[in-house]
């Protein structure tokens, strides 16, 4: 197959309000031309109302008939996606006639991982259907549920665009990427034909739940507080002896499964660095448990902005730590423009997550096709 130029959609389970557009051209293998990024934020009616979802999803906890905001919230979220993918293409000088396909992730509001003798249960809202009725183009969306239906986490997903991208970039076994989003999730290539991916733990979430619950705005902006703080030494250790940071993988987490309450008691700055230094010393674990210790770790997502957290990651996981960037990767777009990559192996038929990755039985095709 020729490559195609493909839109990826990300909003991440931090509920930033943003929402992360991506446009690449690839046959979803290789990835011809990073084409253009933009972060466009939702209405702030829109985030509202997500942060309400998110309650109420919670409190639903796959028990009983969905609730009725879920709805609501989805075609709203449809809508204000579908607006920011025309507004991409357009600015970059195309018409949607010159888009193959687009991947829809759409909002996770509640993922629960398989357990012994129970499968796994995730739900994402979005619209595939109405967001091809709006566009007119094909929609690749719901790309977890074919993984949880056979047994697999349903999540990560990235790691075949991370593989496609340190392949690009001559990586091997010696360097991982890490995504630092709502929850932090790692891939490991050997040069060859293994591929490990893994959540290792929170990342931004709960610093971010803890910053508003002091009032004190959305995060912790460039790392200040978790500079300014203490780590309580005694309490991350105690924190750190949680059995999911040494569960072998495949394993993967809900961004409410680490919560703010981690910090309970604390004043903001030391609370920050806690929660921090929790995220870089979880991360160190998971590097443990991959079939070699990789010496470089490349960051993409909003954490990798923060500094105190780049810093305790060196140091606390005992890694060296680059950005995205110096690779020519973009940072911030990685994840969008993944699901942009997994919409075309949809299209193509190409599996999107495998055993070593997602825990699934055998390398699975997802993901539902519109139009």
């Amino acid at each position: 197959m020729e490559p195609i130029w493909a839109v990826g959609l990300m909003t991440g389970t931090v509920l930033d309000g943003n929402i992360d557009v991506a446009l690449i051209k690839t046959d979803g293998e290789r990835i011809e031309d990073f084409g253009t990024y933009r972060l466009m934020p939702y209405p702030p009616s829109i985030r509202s109302l997500l942060e309400e979802t998110l309650t109420e999803a919670r409190a639903w906890n796959f028990v009983g008939p969905e609730p009725t905001i879920f709805r609501t919230a989805e075609q709203a979220l449809t809508r204000a996606q579908s607006a920011a993918v025309k507004e991409l293409v357009a600015g970059y000088g195309m018409t949607m006639a010159d888009i193959g396909i687009v991947g829809f992730h759409g909002q996770t509001v509640l993922h629960r991982a398989p357990q012994v003798g129970r499968l796994g249960q995730t739900r994402q809202l979005g619209d595939g259907e109405l967001m091809h009725a709006i566009l007119g183009t094909k929609v690749a969306y719901d790309f977890r549920s074919a993984d949880i239906r056979a047994g697999g986490q349903g999540a990560p997903l990235a790691a075949v665009y991370h593989t496609a991208l340190m392949r690009s970039a001559g990586a091997n076994g010696e360097v991982a990427v890490l995504n630092l989003g709502g929850v932090a999730n790692i891939t490991w290539w050997d040069g060859a034909d293994n591929v490990v991916a893994f959540d290792t733990g929170p990342a931004n979430a709960p610093l971010n739940d803890f910053i508003k619950s002091k009032g004190l705005g959305e995060m912790d902006r460039d790392g200040a507080l978790g500079r300014a703080g203490k780590v309580d030494e005694a309490r991350l250790a105690k924190l750190l002896q949680h059995p999911y940071l040494t569960k072998p993988y495949p394993k993967s987490l809900d961004r409410f499964d680490f919560g703010a309450a981690m910090a309970d008691g604390l004043d903001a700055e030391d609370g920050a660095a806690l929660l921090t230094a929790f995220t870089a010393a979880a991360v160190g674990k998971a590097l443990d448990l991959l079939p070699s210790r990789p010496k470089k770790l490349v960051v993409s997502g909003g954490g990798r902005h923060n500094p105190t957290m780049m810093a305790m990651l060196a140091s606390r996981a005992g890694v060296e730590v680059v950005l995205a960037e110096s690779l020519g990767w973009s940072g911030d777009a990685v994840e969008a423009e993944c699901f942009a990559f997994l919409a075309v192996r949809v299209l193509r038929g190409l599996p999107i997550s495998f055993p070593s990755t997602t825990g699934a039985p055998q390398p699975m095709r997802g993901g539902k096709l519109a139009g």
